[in-house]
């Protein structure tokens, strides 16, 4: 009896295999960093190329790869799988910045870029340490929900009381996650410290008697650091490229997160006997009231933008397309504009700053444009939807709910349509 012999594959074939897996390790980068599967894709098929690869093809999704490279009659098929889910926008703008570069120079000699070279960038972007310790990324999320407090109506003990709670909620839930925690898990945990240190802080401010009320309604910004902001702008993005796979699963993704961190304030809610109405407009005089959002809304956003681990001069900027956008918006609805139409406009403005903006400061137009409308999303709105729903009271729920679901429907459609205003490839399916 014999056994059949297996036919090894050729010098040709077995470059392929490198080359093929080169580009996986760039898709795989591209996605642990946050960005959405058409980016992805790009970065795959544009270094591909540039590697010689004559047809790069992939499927992806919120945690899985698949792609295959075509070169003559050979082609490889492979499977990759990204269990963490994240955002790390310095890593994207280097993965951008390695892709133009090699493939500037493939255009420019017509030699394939060697894969040795390719893997050494990838090991190297992989193994760049995160940009701020986690005490820094800590103040960063504090910032940025204090910004939202006052943007919610808050004043100054709930932006106070706001920044103590959201920093130790982040410093906690950073701490887990990188310890491999489950992160709806994670995301439970990180809320339900957030709003206990809240509303203990006030209460106890109050027992003491520096208070003449409690201030509880400030307690629900004290968790808007675990607003899923990036998968949910990139998830609404998938889908307005019919990419389906990887939009739902993206906002499938954000929506668990959103219902753990909700469920957490419910509990909490339940258990003090507290309801997160909106507290009263501050009473200010309308110049200082404005100049108090132009600031709040500038911080907001690089909060948010550092928080996702931006270098200082991408986060200065998407703080300053954010800050004049966010703003906009607010005079729109002061106006008596519609929410979701203020919501749009101030979209559609931040797709076509970050469009123009971008490419001069050599950064991707996703870290400047997704931070700079995260705090247009209405993560006030959805967590009371999830109070009401998990409080029986259904009406109430399915009100905030919708609206809160229009507004970020509008704001994808805001930056979907600056993408194919500025974008041929947004502009034509082909």
């Amino acid at each position: 009896m014999t056994t059949p012999s297996t036919a090894l594959p050729d010098d040709d074939e077995l470059d392929l295999i490198r080359r093929s897996g080169a580009a996986l390790q760039v898709g795989r980068l591209s996605l642990s960093g946050g960005t959405g599967s058409y980016r992805v894709k790009a970065s795959m098929a544009r270094i591909a190329r540039a590697m010689g690869v004559e047809r790069h093809e992939a499927h992806v999704t919120l945690t899985e790869i698949t792609a295959t490279s075509h070169r003559g009659r050979s082609f490889r098929t492979e499977v990759a799988e990204v269990r963490s889910v994240g955002v790390n926008a310095d890593r994207l703008a280097l993965i951008e910045r390695m892709v133009s570069r090699f493939e500037r120079r493939y255009d420019e000699t017509g030699v394939p870029i060697p894969v040795d070279e390719v893997l050494d960038e990838v090991r190297r972007i992989q193994s760049r340490p995160a940009l701020y310790p986690a005490l820094l990324n800590a103040l960063w999320s504090a910032i940025a929900c204090a910004a939202f407090a006052f943007l919610n109506n808050g004043g100054p003990v709930e932006v106070g009381g706001v920044f103590i709670a959201a920093g130790l909620g982040q410093l906690l839930r950073r701490a887990m996650l990188h310890r491999g925690y489950n992160p709806f898990g994670v995301t439970m945990l990180a809320a339900t410290l957030a709003c206990f240190t809240y509303l203990g802080l006030v209460s106890g401010l109050h027992e003491l008697g520096a208070l003449t009320t409690r201030h509880e309604a400030g307690y629900v910004s004290a968790v808007l650091f675990l607003i899923p902001g990036f998968p949910l702008v990139a998830g609404a993005l998938d889908l307005a490229r019919l990419d389906f796979s990887a939009g739902l699963s993206r906002l499938t993704y954000a929506l668990m997160v959103l219902m753990s961190a909700a469920l957490a304030v419910w509990a909490v809610s339940s258990v003090v006997g507290l309801e997160p109405d909106v507290p009263p407009a501050p009473d200010l005089a309308p110049a200082v009231l404005w100049g108090l959002r132009f600031v709040a809304s500038f911080l907001g956003v690089i909060g948010f933008a550092l928080m996702f681990n931006s270098p200082w001069r991408m986060a200065l900027l998407a703080a300053t397309v954010g800050m004049l956008a966010n703003v906009g918006r607010l005079l729109l609805l002061d106006a008596g504009v519609v929410t979701q139409a203020a919501a749009a406009l101030a979209a559609l403005v931040v797709g076509l700053l970050a469009a123009y903006l971008a490419p001069q400061r050599d950064v991707p137009r996703v870290t400047v444009a997704v931070p700079a409308v995260v705090i247009m999303v209405p993560g006030v709105l959805a967590y009371r939807a999830i109070f009401h729903l998990s409080d029986g009271d259904t009406l109430t729920a399915l009100a905030y709910g919708v609206q809160a679901a229009l507004v970020v429907a509008s704001l994808s459609i805001g930056l979907a349509v600056a993408r194919m205003l500025t974008d041929r490839t947004w502009a034509f399916d082909r």
